[in-house]
């Protein structure tokens, strides 16, 4: 995992005296943002409501916590008028490499001096977030709980990275059922904020989309108490499958693969998975539609096999990549399909060749973006007249395929000697 810096702290010097004089605080709320004016208003507002709804007795911070922005966002936050008793707002810009986990970094530490009890947090681009879902992930991590995750209701094309690889590895590896590990809103305890801020990540990639995958495995691998909350729909900035999510899927997948190296025995150990608790009722209304284009996705894939093909025929199954072969010389989009045990085939063979490699696994890992393209599509087809509980039922049935191949895994791990 790459380096590009060492950084003592994410805190810079303003916004550590204005903790310092706070002195203490029961909640703390992060809020990472980037270019986040149209919509952070609403998310502190919310935040805020939430914490004097339903802990109107306890002391609480909402740390906005930026990257830099160059448009209004922190002008925006900053303007947000806190007129709720024993509620202080922080609008900071974090130091540390770009990324969201450097934003995680800086209100970890601001948890950690004011002696926090519980940390939620919450994307600053957030459309459906309401006051109950403060409550929903908070009162958990107060009765006893180290980590929560969301539990969302997501428009059945949203999140495709973790609908075709995060959600069914952490799954399957690690034994726990978290259905959105990626999912951006979390809930820590004081125990866990600490426990993260003494591992030595925050120089590396994990520092930035990588942290919320980080932050579930950690979990996971840490033994800490963890649980779902139900949030309702999560309704965002829309993520169109077709979208470049190029940098999101090598920092988010790159983390995944980086951390099966480092975890293998544990990934050993793991003999069933586990369903974590759900607390809380869904609030909002219902996850929107959106369009989504199939054909620059099946483009990409075809344009990846002329490109790659041969990197492809080194690292897959040969089986499967006549399958591929068929898929890119096909002209038909009725009939696109990449298997489902093809492509966990394709994802196991790959994250052992990426914790072999060395020097090159990042370029690997480029040459997987199109199969992850190709398998996109093929859920579009799929789904496409599928309602939100049928496509569940999909995923769900997806999730078991990798799991009754995990084994596949596994030994080519325990032949990797130098994973």
């Amino acid at each position: 995992m790459s380096r590009t810096g060492r950084f003592s702290t994410a805190m810079r010097d303003y916004a550590r005296r204005q903790i310092e004089q706070l002195g203490n605080a029961d909640i703390v709320v992060g809020i990472p943002s980037y270019y986040s004016d149209e919509s952070l208003d609403h998310v502190i507002r919310m935040v805020a409501e939430g914490l004097d709804h339903f802990y109107p007795e306890k002391r609480s911070l909402i740390i906005v916590a930026d990257g830099g922005s160059t448009d209004d966002t922190r002008e925006v936050a900053q303007s947000v008028d806190n007129h709720h008793f024993n509620m202080d707002i922080l609008v900071t810009i974090y130091r540390g490499i770009p990324g969201k986990g450097s934003a995680f970094r800086a209100i970890f530490e601001a948890a950690k001096y004011l002696q926090a009890s519980a940390v939620g947090l919450f994307d600053s681009d957030l459309k459906s977030i309401k006051p109950g879902w403060v409550r929903n992930i908070i009162d958990p991590v107060l009765n006893g709980y180290d980590f929560v995750a969301p539990d969302y209701s997501r428009y059945k094309f949203d999140g495709t990275i973790t609908n075709t690889i995060a959600y069914n590895l952490t799954r399957a590896l690690y034994g726990v059922n978290i259905r959105q590990p990626i999912g951006g809103d979390f809930g820590m305890s004081r125990v866990m904020v600490n426990h993260c801020l003494d591992q030595d990540v925050w120089d590396t990639d994990i520092a930035k989309f990588g942290v919320d995958i980080w932050l579930t495995i950690t979990a996971i691998t840490g033994g800490f108490r963890i649980c779902q909350a139900k949030l309702g729909a999560k309704i965002h900035g829309e993520k169109d499958p077709a979208a470049d999510l190029g940098p999101m899927f090598r920092e988010v997948v790159g983390t995944i693969f980086t951390l099966l190296g480092k975890n293998k025995t544990y990934l050993e150990k793991v003999k069933e998975t586990i369903n974590t608790p759900i607390f809380g009722e869904a609030i909002g209304e219902e996850p929107e539609a959106f369009e989504v284009n199939l054909e620059p996705l099946v483009q990409y894939f075809r344009i990846g096999f002329k490109n790659f093909g041969s990197v492809w025929a080194n690292i897959i199954e040969e089986k499967d990549y006549i399958t591929i072969k068929k898929l890119a010389k096909s002209r038909s989009l009725k009939k696109f399909n990449l298997p489902t045990e093809t492509w966990v085939r394709i994802v196991y063979r790959y994250a052992e060749h990426f914790c072999r490699a060395e020097r090159q696994r990042f370029k690997i890992l480029d040459t997987l973006i199109p199969l992850y393209n190709a398998r996109v599509a093929s859920l579009i087809m799929i789904l496409m007249e599928k309602n939100h509980a049928e496509a569940e039922e999909f995923y769900d049935g997806q999730a078991q395929v990798f799991e009754s191949m995990r084994n596949y895994l596994i030994e080519l791990l325990k032949n990797n000697k130098d994973s």
